[in-house]
């Protein structure tokens, strides 16, 4: 078992800068891929941002590309996501997800643990 907390999310002017964290407890948490995913409403969830177990790894939704960076500490057991020059179409629940078969992975159906989500909004 994973269990995910996401934090971070609030509220924030377009251009701005928020830093998503999600900290994991449970299975080793070295081992998974981690990711990203945000659910607007009225959307369908997506993908965000993926990165490896060790972190040598990342890939990006084009949306997002330029602006945001996923990191993690696997001393910490956390992830993370910097969101920077925010945009009033970034606002969502922002999900951290875990894989815990596969050491890198950016398919959603591929994530089997995900935390309770954080939101963000920009206001514009």
């Amino acid at each position: 078992q994973v269990q995910l907390v996401e934090s971070g999310g609030g509220l924030v002017q377009a251009g701005g800068s928020l830093r998503l964290s999600c900290a994991a407890s449970g299975r080793a948490f070295s081992r998974n891929a981690m990711g990203w995913f945000r659910q607007a409403p009225g959307k369908e969830r997506e993908f965000v941002a993926a990165i490896s177990s060790s972190g040598g790894s990342r890939n990006y939704a084009d949306s997002v590309k330029g602006r945001f960076t996923i990191s993690r500490d696997n001393a910490k057991n956390t992830v993370y996501l910097q969101m920077n020059s925010l945009k009033p179409e970034d606002t969502a629940v922002y999900y951290c997800a875990a894989a815990s078969a596969y050491l890198y992975t950016t398919k959603g159906t591929s994530f089997d643990y995900w935390g309770q989500g954080t939101q963000v909004t920009v206001s514009s």
